[in-house]
């Protein structure tokens, strides 16, 4: 394992953000990670997936690892559910459309996601009404200490909305190296409520959707609404929708009562971030090669040259206006390095 010096990182982050990296390396299975955290133990590291969580404001100064690990296999399974583990390194929509494939149940409304399985885990990544923690099973990660193998089991990793124990708890303790889900063999739970799946759907004349016809709507919805990072640099939602007290959203609603919602508890309300962005004004507006993408609000975009700095600039200032104009907080839900 080679490791480079002063290394761009611009192909390494769906921002396409030029950033370079004191020091560089792939590692290729466990064994490789486990070298490399023993040799550099002194060493400031960072763990690096697919990069597309993240927002580069500044040149990382230390040792970058990018976790490339690939594989999956079936590790159990009976007559309606398989059990399904995938390094973390394998790209996360082409590990869903082979669960698709083998008609293997319950990621489908996830397809499109940009990033690695690895760190699915650690943002409790969803979509279109679902989220890993409705498939998640269990997953291996490795100290960055002393390089034991640790399995987290569901209830150990404390999901919640773009949260998880890895967010929090146990941050920057541990690198995961695979992750186990369990998907449905038969009786698949078809979820198309959420979002414009049924309208797609309908569109092609689709009335009993199998788990193909589920995740083509999605990918159909995701690319007339989210750029494509290899065309124009993004992250996907660069904010989450703020959940308010029913209590609080009420007094809101009574000034806004067009303000779009969705109930989460009996005692919380989503609002789209997405919504309240664009009545801010904010939607396709652009500041040099910085800028808010046209068809979707809560996507900030790159368009060539901007900076990780100019890019942060703009969040803050749509965080500030929206707090202003609505008195409702919004935070990123792409991590600031």
């Amino acid at each position: 394992m080679e490791i480079l010096h002063n290394f761009s990182l611009k192909k390494y982050n769906t921002f396409s953000i030029e950033a370079k990296a004191k020091q560089f390396v792939a590692v290729h299975s466990a064994a490789d990670l486990k070298t490399i955290l023993q040799e550099n133990k002194s060493q400031r590291k960072f763990i690096l997936g697919g990069g597309s969580n993240m927002l580069l404001t500044k040149d990382v100064d230390a040792l970058v690892i990018h976790i490339d690990l690939k594989g999956k296999k079936i590790i159990a399974e009976n007559d309606d559910f398989v059990w399904v583990e995938s390094q973390a390194g394998e790209n996360w929509h082409e590990f869903v459309l082979w669960t698709i494939n083998q008609n293997f149940g319950g990621l489908e409304n996830m397809s499109l996601i940009p990033g690695n399985v690895g760190t699915t885990p650690v943002q409790n990544i969803g979509a279109y009404g679902a989220e890993i923690k409705d498939t998640f099973v269990s997953c291996e990660a490795m100290t960055r200490e002393n390089q034991e193998i640790k399995t987290f089991a569901k209830e150990e990793c404390h999901f919640g909305y773009r949260e998880s124990v890895f967010k929090n708890e146990v941050k920057d303790q541990y690198v995961i190296t695979s992750v186990v889900f369990k998907l449905t063999k038969r009786n698949h739970k078809i979820n198309t409520s959420y979002g414009d799946i049924t309208t797609e759907l309908t569109k092609n004349s689709i009335s009993n959707p199998t788990l193909k016809d589920v995740s083509n709507a999605v990918i159909a919805i995701r690319q007339s609404k989210l750029p494509d990072p290899a065309t124009v640099g993004n992250s996907g939602s660069f904010f989450k929708n703020p959940i308010l007290l029913k209590s609080d959203f009420e007094k809101i609603h009574q000034q806004f009562p067009e303000m779009k919602y969705y109930d989460v508890s009996e005692t919380e309300v989503k609002v789209p971030a997405g919504w309240l962005i664009e009545q801010a004004g904010f939607k396709g507006k652009r500041f040099g090669d910085a800028g808010i993408h046209k068809n979707q609000a809560l996507v900030l975009v790159n368009y060539g040259n901007a900076t990780g700095q100019e890019i942060l600039n703009i969040s803050k200032n749509i965080q500030e206006t929206i707090f202003k104009t609505f008195g409702i907080t919004i935070e990123a839900e792409v991590n600031i390095i």
